[in-house]
C-alpha cells in the first residue's frame, strides 16, 4: 500500500513556503490568465474502461451494479453473471490498440481547438497514467500506455494546452451498490483495492451527506490529485461535481494553493474548474455542465457540453448533435464572457467516430473564417439582441434554440466589433436594433460612428445603412451557419 505521509509534507511545504495560502482570502488574488480568457474553445475527453461496454453511459461502472437497470440486464445478458464478470474484468478488453495520440491532437487541432482535456481519473477509479500510487492504471493495465503523458506530448506539439479532469472524489460511493448482491465488489477493501471503499450511495446533492468521506479517503484524493499536478503539469485542472460536500472544503482549499504555488514556481498560470460552488468565488473559474448562462457575466466561465447528448463516453446508441447547433453555442458563450469545452468521446480502440469527426471538422471549418470574432475577444456593452431566449442553468442543452435572423451576438477585438447573426435570412436584409441612430444623451446607448461594414469570409458586396430603427445591413451571403459582421468603428 502507498505510503501519502511523505507526499502530505510536501503538500504542506508547497503552501507554507508558498504565495498562496490554503485559506480563501489568500486564494481570493487568483485572477484567470490571460492565455485561458482569450482561447475560449476546448476538447473534453471521456476515454477509458467504460468505453469498452460501450453501454448507457460513462456511469456504466455504477449503474451495472444496479439490480433491474438497463445496464444490470445487458450485463448479465451480454457478460454473465456479476460474480464471474465484474466491471473489473473490462481491463483486459481495454487495448487501446489504434490510438494514436498525435492523430487525435491533429484533429482537435483542425477543430479550433485552443486547449485539451483529457479524463485523468474518472468515478470509476480507474487512472489513465503512469501512477507511482495505484496499480489500477492505464499504464501497467489494459493499454499499457501512459495515455495522459502520451497526449500531453501531442497536443503541445500542436501548440494547444493540456489539461487533465479527475472525478475521483465520487468514487467514494460508486461501486457501493455491488455490494448489495452477490459480486465482485465485496469486503474486505482497503486502500488500494480497485473498488475501495465502495461506500452506501448518498444523496448527491446534499452537502452534509453521511457517512462523509474518511480523513484516509480525502487524504488519497488529495495525493493523486498532487500527482497529476507534479506528474503532467497541467494548465487546466477540472473537477466534477461532488467536490462541494462539505468535508472536502479545507481540501479544496490545499489541493488550490498547492497547484497555484507549484505552477508559479515553473512560470505556468494555471486554471481550476469546478461546479456547484465547490471553491469560494473568485479562487477559480465556475463551470456550467450541458448548460449556458442567460445574460453576460463580468467574470470569466465555462460551459462543459458534449457532442453527444445521451452520453460523455462513446456507446452504440449515442445521439449526436449537429455543428451548427454548437457553433451557435459557441457564440453565445463567448458573447457573455465564457468558454466552451466540448466533449468527444473516443471508442475503446482509441479510434474516434465519424460522427465526432465531422462535427469537429466542421467547426473547424467555421472557425477559420469566423475565429477573428472568436479567439482573443472580449464582450462587448451587452452580449447581443434578438428574439430567442436562453433557457438558463445546467442540463438544458438539449433544448432546442431556434434562433432566427433577428438574434445577433457581439463581441470585440482587434479594433473592431463583430456582430454575429445566428441564421441568415433568403432576403439578405438585417436590421440590428443596437446600433441605430441613438439620441447620445442617453449614455446607456451606442452613440459611435460605422465607417463600414463586411462579412468574414465573403468577398461580396455589402450594404448598409442607420437609422433610427437601428443598423440596416444588406447582403446576399447565404449559409447554414452563423455568419460574421464586422463592423469598423471611427
Amino acid at each position: 500500500m502507498y505510503d501519502m505521509k511523505p507526499y502530505l509534507k510536501i503538500i504542506d511545504k508547497v503552501i507554507e513556503e508558498g504565495e498562496y495560502k490554503d485559506n480563501w482570502e489568500s486564494l481570493s488574488e487568483y485572477e484567470a490568465p490571460k492565455w485561458y480568457r482569450k482561447a475560449k474553445f476546448g476538447i473534453f475527453i471521456h476515454w477509458g474502461v467504460y468505453s469498452v461496454p460501450a453501454f448507457g453511459s460513462e456511469w456504466y461502472s455504477r449503474n451495472m451494479y444496479i439490480q433491474g437497470s438497463p445496464e444490470y440486464e445487458h450485463h448479465i445478458k451480454t457478460y454473465g453473471k456479476h460474480t464471474e464478470f465484474g466491471y473489473k474484468d473490462f481491463i483486459p478488453m481495454f487495448k487501446a490498440e489504434k490510438f494514436n495520440p498525435d492523430e487525435w491532437a491533429q484533429l482537435f487541432k483542425k477543430a479550433g481547438a485552443k486547449y485539451i482535456v483529457p479524463v485523468a481519473e474518472h468515478h470509476d477509479g480507474f487512472q489513465m497514467y503512469n501512477s507511482d500510487i495505484s496499480r489500477w492504471n492505464a499504464y501497467e493495465m489494459g493499454p499499457k500506455r501512459d495515455v495522459l503523458g502520451e497526449l500531453k506530448a501531442s497536443v503541445e506539439k500542436e501548440g494547444m494546452s493540456i489539461g487533465a479532469s479527475t472525478h475521483r472524489f465520487e468514487h467514494w460511493f460508486f461501486m457501493g451498490h455491488g455490494k448489495e448482491f452477490e459480486s465482485d465488489i465485496k469486503e474486505p477493501m482497503e486502500r488500494g483495492d480497485f473498488y475501495w471503499p465502495a461506500m452506501p450511495e448518498q444523496n448527491h446533492h446534499d452537502l452534509f451527506s453521511k457517512p462523509e468521506p474518511s480523513i484516509e479517503y480525502k487524504d488519497d484524493w488529495l495525493v493523486r490529485t498532487c500527482e497529476i499536478i507534479d506528474k503532467y503539469r497541467p494548465k487546466v485542472l477540472y473537477f466534477d461535481w461532488w467536490i462541494q460536500h462539505s468535508s472536502l472544503k479545507k481540501y479544496l482549499q490545499r489541493l488550490a494553493a498547492y497547484y497555484y504555488n507549484r505552477a508559479k514556481s515553473w512560470g505556468q498560470e494555471a486554471v481550476i474548474c469546478y461546479k456547484h460552488d465547490a471553491f469560494m468565488f473568485g479562487t477559480a473559474i465556475p463551470d456550467v455542465e450541458r448548460g449556458q448562462f442567460a445574460d453576460m457575466k463580468a467574470y470569466t466561465w465555462q460551459t462543459d457540453t458534449a457532442i453527444a447528448l445521451n452520453s460523455w463516453c462513446y456507446t452504440e446508441n449515442n445521439i449526436f448533435r449537429s455543428s451548427n447547433e454548437l457553433i451557435q453555442d459557441l457564440v453565445d458563450i463567448v458573447s457573455k464572457n465564457g468558454n466552451l469545452l466540448l466533449n468527444v468521446g473516443p471508442k475503446a480502440d482509441g479510434t474516434i467516430s465519424r460522427e465526432d469527426e465531422k462535427v469537429l471538422l466542421e467547426i473547424g471549418e467555421w472557425l477559420k473564417v469566423n475565429g477573428e470574432a472568436i479567439y482573443d475577444s472580449s464582450t462587448w456593452r451587452i452580449y447581443g439582441e434578438g428574439p430567442t431566449q436562453i433557457v438558463e442553468g445546467q442540463f438544458a442543452d438539449g433544448i432546442k434554440k431556434n434562433f432566427t435572423s433577428e438574434d445577433f451576438r457581439f463581441t470585440r477585438g482587434h479594433g473592431y466589433l463583430y456582430a454575429i447573426v445566428m441564421k441568415t435570412n433568403e432576403k439578405g436584409e438585417y436590421c440590428i436594433k443596437s446600433l441605430g441612430v441613438q439620441d447620445i444623451s442617453r449614455q446607456a446607448n451606442f452613440g459611435g460612428i460605422i465607417d463600414d461594414v463586411t462579412v468574414l469570409g465573403y468577398d461580396g458586396e455589402v450594404k448598409f445603412e442607420r437609422g433610427e430603427e437601428g443598423l440596416k445591413i444588406y447582403s446576399k451571403v447565404q449559409s447554414d451557419r452563423p455568419v460574421t459582421f464586422k463592423i469598423k468603428l471611427r
